[in-house]
């Protein structure tokens, strides 16, 4: 048997029973895939029958508004996706009658789906020919070919990309594809990969030279951002004042309170004598704070601090707004704003 024969043989017996593999219906794959990017499966899973459930077609998802979207999507991270999702379903009601595109040519047009999505789409809507690469792929080619060129380099993509159109099984791309990422999510995992009952293992290059905890190489050209955001809570027995952040940053379009970021991190004491502070009247007194919230984004690291005052603001500013506290629960927040709320209005 060939590798990707063994690799398919492997996962028929060993495959999770996964609800958007027990269809060809691109719409419910796109679903999937997108929730997915980024997000382990256990996590995405209940995201998956929520979308499913609250959109169950393109013309409903279309229909939606993007605060219901991103509400739907609170917590999951990397909010951008579930705003390129409404514009892409959107775009498919628009442009293709509400019928979902499976072809690689046209998934590839639409917002949101790079290389990845539209092969994974087209394989496995359609049984398209076109190989996956994922970052459990990348994983398993550069481990069992012993490939050391860092697979987000130039060369290592077009590398990879290469391989995986050699090795893909033309007559069965869509099980081929399957296997491969289930093999990397199950078996051949980042750390501790389970070499032992590896069905692969005599072939593979980094099992025979002990190169499994060093392959595949990575590029570290990433710099983390430290940013130091003091949120003000203010609110009386109805009302709460709320921020709409603008669509140029972090949390584009969700809502969260006023707030004044600062270039280092600084005591109550010192926020609550900062210019920005003026707004809010003489007198205005300091009733309670948060200790220090660590929030980490891929190239953000936050360190969150929430101020409770005791008077509103004697003018409010663009984007502030005063919301009923019976409707928090509804509002798109990002998850460590919508926590802390929660926790002060027990919703």
């Amino acid at each position: 048997m060939d590798f990707s024969a063994q690799l398919i043989a492997w996962y028929e017996e060993n495959k999770r029973d996964l609800p958007w593999r027990n269809t060809t219906d691109a719409y419910i794959i796109w679903l999937s895939e997108i929730i997915l990017q980024q997000t382990r499966v256990e996590q995405g899973k209940p995201y998956f029958y929520r979308f499913a459930e609250r959109y169950p077609t393109v013309a409903d998802f279309a229909a939606a508004s993007e605060d219901e979207v991103l509400r739907l999507w609170q917590g999951l991270g990397y909010y951008s996706r579930g705003r390129n999702m409404l514009k892409t379903a959107q775009l498919v009601q628009e442009q293709f009658a509400g019928n979902f595109p499976t072809s690689y040519n046209d998934l590839i047009k639409l917002k949101g789906i790079g290389e990845y999505t539209a092969a994974a789409i087209s394989s496995f809507s359609a049984n398209e020919t076109k190989a996956v690469v994922d970052g459990n792929v990348y994983r398993v080619l550069a481990r069992y070919f012993g490939i050391d060129e860092p697979i987000n380099s130039p060369k290592g993509k077009k590398m990879f990309q290469k391989l995986a159109d050699e090795v893909l099984d033309v007559n069965r791309p869509a099980l081929h594809n399957q296997a491969m990422m289930e093999f990397g999510a199950m078996l051949c995992k980042p750390k501790n990969p389970a070499c032992g009952i590896c069905p692969v293992r005599l072939g593979c290059e980094a099992f025979k030279t002990n190169a499994t905890a060093t392959l595949p190489v990575k590029l570290k050209n990433v710099k983390v951002k430290q940013r130091f955001f003091n949120y003000l809570l203010i609110f009386d027995e109805k009302k709460i004042l709320m921020n709409k952040r603008s669509d140029n940053d972090i949390w584009a379009n969700m809502y969260d309170l006023p707030l004044i970021e600062t270039k280092e991190l600084l005591e109550p004491v010192q926020i609550m004598a900062l210019p920005e502070m003026q707004i809010f009247g003489k007198g205005n007194t300091l009733k309670d704070n948060s200790g220090i919230i660590k929030h980490i984004l891929t190239h953000q690291r936050l360190f969150i601090r929430f101020l409770i005052l005791d008077k509103f603001p004697e003018k409010l500013q663009d984007g502030w707004f005063y919301a009923d506290i019976d409707d928090l629960q509804h509002l798109a927040m990002p998850k460590s704003i919508f926590i802390f709320i929660k926790n002060i209005f027990n919703f």
